[in-house]
């Protein structure tokens, strides 16, 4: 599992750059491991939507049926 410590945003890292340079955006993820882009994946996302392995799924959001 990834930690806080492991990954940090650098918000200096941030410039102005036109639509080829952005679309330029796998270079350093190119020489990572499956594993390891799948680890920070796991990460930003649980950054931005607040969630933690420990964290509980609401079951009650969801239902099933039978279609028929």
């Amino acid at each position: 599992m990834a930690t806080p410590k492991k990954y940090r945003m650098d918000k200096t890292a941030f410039k102005i750059q036109t639509v080829e340079e952005a679309d330029d955006h796998y270079g350093p993820w190119e020489n990572k491991s499956y594993s390891e882009r799948l680890d920070a994946a796991f990460y930003l996302i649980s950054m931005a939507f607040g969630v933690k392995p420990s964290t509980k799924i609401d079951r009650t959001v969801f239902s099933k049926r039978k279609h028929g």
